[in-house]
């Protein structure tokens, strides 16, 4: 399947690995864009999520 994060506009991925690197290096772009939380899919099934891209208090 596809992997894919579940804002507008999200690249998709071969596999999971690719995708968790791309938000690692990309999430403080995508909190800059006003995105607050995203969810990893694998097509239309949640893998994991949602997950906030804002640090804990």
């Amino acid at each position: 399947m596809t992997h894919r994060w579940s804002h507008e506009g999200s690249p998709t991925f071969d596999d999971r690995t690719a995708a968790e690197e791309w938000l690692s290096a990309n999430w403080q772009d995508l909190v800059d864009a006003g995105v607050d939380q995203v969810t990893l899919l694998d097509g239309d099934e949640v893998v994991y999520g949602p997950m906030s891209l804002h640090p804990a208090d």
